[in-house]
């Protein structure tokens, strides 16, 4: 869209040779801007910015080490469950080789929530924030419950990821139970028509159909599933509730 319309301008400008020029500046933003990003992975995501895999991780457990330390004491459960992913995603050998690296690092500069998540936040799309979010939230409750302080920090972090209130509010309900759980899932009001909660169905299995994460890394695949299936229960439950067919 964005090449036809610099071609108008083009021509509008410069006639005939603007509208070629105004055509091929169009299809290099266009290519800039993610056209095309279906196929791509996480890390490729990364490319606009030359930013590497090993980054990438970097900054993933940099992230997992801050909430694990949120409350205020370290949960070996919590470790356990950030360890057991990068070891069943990576591999022994591997994932021992990003953690000496992570300790190393940690060991030179202080680790900064804001620094590490607007980095991610201009270098991936919104569906791979979302699922980063969701990442982090497993991580809190591995233990058991998600307590104030790392609601608080996971908050904090939404924040720098430029994730939207709603959609934090959406994935929070997932892991911490309310009465209206289905409806803030759904990112609507329990007073909503039968036709608004169809609608917000529609909505949000689209927003977090796995399809639309197209990612090698399993700690986002995984979240993609798990969200898109909470959000069938959640309609599915207010189906029965309502008696929605």
């Amino acid at each position: 869209m964005i090449k036809w319309v610099a071609a108008f301008l083009g021509y509008f400008i410069l006639r005939f040779p603007g509208a070629i020029l105004g055509f091929l500046l169009g299809s290099l933003l266009e290519n800039m801007g993610g056209s095309g990003e279906r196929g791509r992975t996480v890390f490729q995501d990364f490319t606009r910015q030359t930013v590497s895999p090993a980054d990438f991780e970097l900054n993933l457990l940099s992230l997992c080490s801050i909430i694990i330390k949120a409350d205020g004491q370290v949960s070996q459960r919590e470790l356990d469950y950030v360890r057991q992913y990068f070891l069943s995603t990576y591999g022994k050998e591997k994932a021992n080789a990003i953690f000496r690296t992570f300790n190393d690092v940690v060991k030179k500069r202080e680790i900064s929530a804001q620094r590490i998540a607007t980095y991610l936040a201009q270098r991936t799309r919104y569906e791979v924030r979302l699922q980063l979010l969701h990442f982090l939230f497993g991580i809190a409750q591995a233990d058991g419950q998600v307590s104030k302080a790392e609601v608080s920090k996971l908050k904090e972090i939404a924040g720098y990821l430029r994730v939207g209130h709603h959609d934090f509010e959406s994935i929070m309900a997932m892991f911490i139970k309310s009465a209206d759980n289905a409806y803030k899932i759904l990112e609507i009001e329990k007073t909503a028509s039968d036709d608004d909660v169809k609608k917000a169905y529609r909505t949000m299995a689209k927003k977090y159909h796995p399809d639309r994460v197209v990612t090698e890394n399993e700690a986002i695949k995984k979240g993609a599933e798990e969200k898109f299936k909470e959000v069938q229960k959640a309609y599915e439950t207010i189906q029965k509730e309502r008696g929605i067919s």
